[in-house]
This record gives structure tokens, sequence and C-alpha cells, in this order.
């Protein structure tokens, strides 16, 4: 949001009020207040007016120090409010500074805020920064933070334009808009910088950031009401920022390592029945292409009728005999649902009856026609709504269902009454956290901890808890596909740390080169979909190469599950996501800086997806000599390359210092890890030592000169080790091997 007209002039219609000096400050009890009135005090005449503005610092935990900028106190405190941790820690005060571990905040008497890093200034609010803001009888606060040359922001949740958010508006609302405009599905009011710190504004309702757009060498951020308050989070680096961040706000779990196979969905609007069902798994299974989840969309149940949790008899007419069948092809079984619940629907009687339903001031229950015909939305700060929600949902468990796709909760209207008394514009974002929570819960509840997982749309701050999440309505398109990579790299830039998105993409049905470029980038992902909107999207429905294809990737990843699930507890531990902006990976890289079209999964993989029928794909490689996982041809870094890709392959490179762990099942991604191991190994450097942790077994790799040595606590009864030279591997013996002659 806008309040100036170019350098020197305000909007029409726009009053503003900047603190110009300090009156007073008072450290105590942790933290320091700040009084600064918003024009300057020359005599006692100028005590008689305001605004003044009060500045409260304080800390949660080492490294991040909070800042809330307040006029009037008096406004009513509203809910919800996002649940942040906090930790014992020492708190330093002087007159004018507080630091908390390695970051403070210093203020000084002519009115600026500098936030430092030891002597190293990070940034800084300064002249006319800070602000009360007043528009057509509307009041806002904003704060703007110094960018220094060469300073980029990320992050912002899911967003799926340019990776750099510099001279990029983003209104934090979320909203049911594809992946194609300015809008998002899951908005984040957290930013994280090049430069050593991140941003978390503690609202949960619309924050508008003005990133180097409105003032192009500061981010300014802004909320209507009398407070604003936010966090800076100290890094150093990008990694150990989303390391506190999500701290702050949350790590998810790992999900469950059968999630991170295959999921086929029966598509959106398509006809479909067990038969269909059915064949397509027949399908499956006949052409070696392995499947962990199979998906039922909305059409499982009767149309009209979303959702009153009952399959649609005319096409399920067994249904718990139908899951027994699948169940006993060793799949897991997913259903679609949403919050809403159409008028049709049985439940909405029961929803009326019982108060579960959002009502508007006047109290009739709120309804609209966009989506389901006189549809309403569950209220889930009601607990008894909740209760009756998640009882629907138990009842499919005991059916045999396995989890959900927890489709929409983004357009959540504002003229409503919540049960709790809840602020509508504080509920537009944080309803799918609530909603989302509750259907993880139930999961959680009876599947126990570790098998709950959900396929969710919508999100904000905290929602990482509750993986996984999906990129939402993307186009079949080359375009499409980019947009989606870019908001999967966003939102592991906002403290998420799973991600999938719709192979093939979701409107329209893509052509079979677009369909194998896609399946490669899908199965290098966190989680793994294929699914559409109103076609199949079975492999064979676009030629017999899209099977081969399929084959290959899907068998590929179930073989780096080891690896992968290494990199799903890094999520779970660290808040690193799994898929990484190489910038994320590669900060003093500035090579990096930029880079949209490729990425990290974990530590040691590189991904270049290829955005062309023609194979033609380049990418930028680090420094050292990395190694084409499929051919073994090593590829020196520190610049870009070309390549020219068959369908079968896609630039996959292995970094130097690899020990690559390759289990020994290709046909699921669930399985004993470390039986049967391959520790692939990759440029190791001379005195170089790497603990690759598989299962419940430790390998000690350790390089001297052509010596390789490797040991191995809790050793699996068979494992071995391998170079991408090709030539056999080499059996371990009991808990060592040891190689001469390495090259």
């Amino acid at each position: 949001m806008k309040f100036s007209n170019g350098y020197w002039l305000l909007r029409d219609g726009v009053q503003a009020a900047h603190p110009v000096e300090v009156y007073d400050i008072t450290p105590a009890d942790g933290q320091i207040v700040v009084h600064a009135p918003t024009h300057p005090i020359r005599h006692r005449g100028d005590l008689l007016k305001g605004p003044v503005a009060t500045v409260r610092f304080s800390s949660p935990m080492p490294d991040v120090i909070g800042v809330s900028l307040t006029h009037f106190e008096g406004e009513r405190p509203k809910e919800p409010r996002f649940g942040l941790a906090g930790a014992d820690h020492d708190v330093r005060l002087t007159e004018d500074t507080l630091t908390a571990g390695s970051l403070s905040v210093r203020v000084s008497r002519d009115w600026r805020i500098d936030f430092l890093a030891g002597d190293q200034v990070l940034t800084t609010s300064a002249a006319k920064g800070m602000g009360f803001m007043s528009l057509d009888g509307r009041h806002y606060v904003r704060e703007q933070l110094n960018l220094g040359v060469g300073q980029v922001v990320y992050g912002l949740g899911e967003r799926f334009g340019p990776l750099v958010r510099n001279g990029q508006v983003v209104d934090i609302w979320n909203a049911d808009a594809g992946t194609s405009s300015e809008q998002a599905y899951k908005n984040v009011p957290f930013y994280l910088t090049n430069a050593g710190y991140g941003i978390f504004v503690d609202h949960p309702g619309r924050v508008s950031f003005e990133v180097a757009s409105e003032a192009v060498s500061r981010v300014q951020f802004s909320v209507e009401g009398q407070s604003l308050a936010y966090y800076i989070i100290y890094g150093p680096s990008p990694k150990e920022i989303l390391h506190k961040y999500t701290l702050l706000t949350g790590r998810p779990p790992v999900p469950p390592m059968w999630s991170f196979g295959l999921w086929l969905s029966t598509s959106f609007t398509t006809s479909y029945d067990e038969k269909t069902v059915s064949g397509f798994i027949d399908g499956m299974i006949e052409r070696d292409l392995p499947l962990s989840v199979f998906h039922f969309d909305c059409f499982w149940m009767r149309e009209y009728n979303w959702c009153d949790f009952e399959w649609d008899p005319r096409t399920f007419p067994d249904p718990v005999g139908m899951l027994d069948r699948l169940k006993a092809r060793d799949l897991r079984i997913s259903v679609w649902i949403n919050p809403y619940v159409g008028q049709r629907s049985p439940l909405f009687a029961e929803g009326v009856d019982g108060g579960y339903l959002l009502r508007r001031p006047n109290g009739d229950v709120w309804q609209w026609d966009l989506w389901q015909p006189g549809m309403a939305l569950v209220d889930f700060t009601n607990p008894s709504a909740r209760e009756w929600y998640a009882s629907k949902l138990e009842a499919l468990l005991d059916q045999g269902v396995d989890c959900f796709k927890t489709d929409f909760g983004e357009r959540i209207p504002t003229d409503v009454v919540y049960f709790d008394g809840s602020d509508p514009e504080r509920m537009h974002n944080y309803y799918t956290y609530l909603y989302n929570q509750t259907v993880f819960e139930v999961l959680r509840k009876r599947r126990g901890d570790g098998e709950a997982v959900v396929f969710a749309r919508s999100a904000t701050v905290g929602s990482q808890q509750f993986p996984v999440h999906w990129g939402g309505d993307c186009e079949s398109t080359y375009e499409s596909m980019a947009e989606s990579l870019r908001g999967g790299l966003s939102l592991g830039m906002s403290g998420f740390g799973y991600w999938s998105h719709d192979i093939g993409g979701f409107e329209g049905t893509p052509d079979a080169a677009l369909f194998k470029r896609w399946i490669a980038f899908g199965l290098l992902s966190s989680h793994s979909r294929l699914h559409g909107s109103s076609s199949y999207r079975v492999p064979w429905l676009f030629d017999e190469e899209a099977v081969d294809v399929l084959r290959i990737f899907a068998k590929l990843k179930a073989r780096l599950m080891p690896y992968l699930h290494h990199a799903a507890l890094q999520a779970s531990t660290e808040g690193t996501p799994m898929m990484r902006a190489m910038a994320l990976e590669f900060p003093d890289d500035p090579a990096c800086t930029y880079l949209e079209r490729q990425y990290m999964l974990g530590d040691s993989l590189l991904v270049a997806p290829v955005f062309s029928d023609d194979g033609k794909v380049s990418f930028y490689v680090p420094d050292g000599v990395w190694t084409d996982f499929f051919t073994g041809t090593e590829i020196h870094g520190g610049r870009w390359v070309t390549m020219t890709c068959d369908f079968r392959t896609v630039p996959l490179l292995v970094r130097p210092n690899t020990v690559l762990p390759l289990g020994a099942v290709d046909a699921r991604p669930d399985y004993d890890y470390a039986e049967g191991v391959t520790l692939q190994v990759y440029q190791l450097a001379d005195g170089a030592r790497v603990t690759t942790t598989v299962g419940g077994s430790t390998f000690h790799t350790h390089r001297n000169g052509n010596r390789l040595q490797v040991d191995v606590d809790s050793p699996p009864s068979e494992w071995q080790v391998a170079f991408p030279d090709g030539e056999d591997p080499i059996p371990g013996t009991g808990d060592a091997c040891t190689i001469e002659d390495v090259q």
C-alpha cells in the first residue's frame, strides 16, 4: 500500500506523522520503551499535542528482537494471534541499546534505529521510516527498513512471480487465484534477505509490503490499526535465519515415508468409478510403475453435496469393500475435502442447528453461490464445530481412508461473526491454520505420530506444522511449470519444508513432451502427484515413452529415499526446506542470487528442470567438480553449462565431497533404507570426512591419499561402496570397508 506520491509528496488524502526525536527511553524488565513525539519539542507548548509514538523493544529468544510501534494503546486487543515460541536467554540493556545473543538494537535520540550484529549495521529505520498514516478515515501504522546496495529480499509465502521480491508490491491476503497472478494461496508475512537478517511481521491479517517499490532503497510494511509488531531475526546465513524463524513459529514433523512415493489421482471433473480406478491401478502394476497413494478428488461425493463426507452411492455403492480391495494392493487412500458445506448437503442443517457455521452480524448463516450453491463455512473457532467436523473425518478413517487433501480455505469473508469473537480481518488468513490443524490432529490421533499427512493448498504462518502443501491450480504449459517452481522455492524461503505440485499441470491437458518434462521435475520434488482438472494423468494416455519416463524417475526417487529421508529430517529439526533455492544453499556465490529455474534437492543434488520440448537447458554450476548423476561425467563449476537432454534424463548433478546413499529397493518409498544400501562416493577430497546416517546405521567415510576407509556404527547385514565410474560396487565387510588406489 503506497502512501507517498514520489519522493516529496503524499498521495491525495494521506496524512502522516513520523517520530522525529526521542523524548525518553526506559530500559527495564528485559525491554526498552521509547516515547517519541512526531514533532520537535522546542518549548512546553509543544508538549500539548501529539501524536507520540510508543516503541517497545524486547526479545523472545537469542538473535531475535521484537519491535512494536503503537499510537493509541487503548485499542481493544484482537484475536487470533500467531502462537509463537520463546526461550530463556540473557537480554542485555543499556540506556539506548538492547542486545539478545549477537543481535542488538540501538536507538539514537535524533531518531534513528539501527539493528546491529556486533559493529555491523544490518538495517536501519531512519527518518520518516516509522509512521502513523491516515487515509479516508482509516488509520495505518507503517515501518520502512533500509536495503543496501545489492541486498535482495525473498519469501513472503508461495509467490509465483520472480523469486527476488525487490520491486514487488505484496499484499498478505490469501486468495484462490491460481499460479499466474500476484495473488497467492499461501501468504506469509516473513521475508529473509541476503544481508544476514529476516523480518517477520506479527499480524495474521492483511499486511501490505512495498519491497523496494514505493521507496526503492527500503522495504515498507504497513497494517491497518493502532499498532504494528515485527521481529528482526539474525542469521547470519539464510539457513540460520530459517532455523530461528521456524523455532519461533513452528516446524513440521517428518511426513510418513509412504507419502514420498507417487500419488495418482482421479483428477477433478473426469468421470470415474471403482472400475475406472481399478483400471488405472492395474495399468500401473502391469507397467511396473511404483504407486504409493491413490487419491479420490471431489466427485467421490455426490454433486452439490460438498461436503457431506458420504460416498456417492451411484458410483461407489460399496466404499468399504472398495477401499479394502485397494488397500490389499498395498496402497494408501486419500480423499478430497474442503471446509465448506453446500446447502444441499445433509450436514448443512446439522451445522445450522448446532451453531457450527459462520454467521453474519444479523445472525443469518453466511452463504453464497460461488463454488457450491448456498454454501456455508465451518466456524473452526467453535470447539464443538471442530469436534463435529473431525467426527465426519473419523468415520472415513474407520472405512480405510488414510489421509485428506485439504483443499480451499482462502476465500474467507470478513462480513461475519465468529463464535469466539475473533476479528474477521485477522481470521481471513488465519482460518486455514485452524482448518488444517483440525484435520491434521484427527490424523495424528488416529494414525499416530509420524503417520499424519495432508495435501493442503492454503496456508499462513505456522501452517508448516501440518505438511504437506501443494502449489495449487497451475496450467499445462512450460510457463506454468516454471511458475510452480518459483512458488515452491519461495515457500521454502518462508519456512515450509515440504512441497508438491500437479505433474503435467492442472488446467488443460499437457502434450506428451510437456508431461514427460514435468514428470522429471515432479519426481525430483519433495512430494509427487499426478493430478489434473478435466483429463486423466495416467502416462499411457500420452505415449509409451511417458510410461518409461515415469518408471525411470519413480524408481529413482525410491532409491534416493535414504538421502531424501535425511533431507526430510533437516526440514523437521532445522527448518531447512527439502527443495532449496540456490541462494539458500550458496549464499556467498553472487551468481546464485537470482536463480529460479534450478534448485538443490537436499544438501547435495542440483536439479535443473527442462522447460522446452527440445531438451535444451542452461543452468549455473557453483564452484567445484560436480558429477552428472546419470552419466558419471565430471562438470567443473563456477560457470554456466548448457545441455540437451532426452526425456529420460534431466540435469541432476551431485555436489563434490558427497557420499550419496542409494537404497536397494526401487518399488516403494518405505523400506529398510540401511539394508543393502550403496554408498556412492563423489569427488571426495583428500583428508575429507563424511558422516552418513541411513536408518539405524551411521557410516563414517574418510579419504587419506588414495585410500578410502568406511567404518560403520550398527552396520546392516549387507552394504556396499561404489563410485560413479561404472565399476562394480565393493561390498562392505561387517563394520568396515577399505578401498585402495582411489582415483
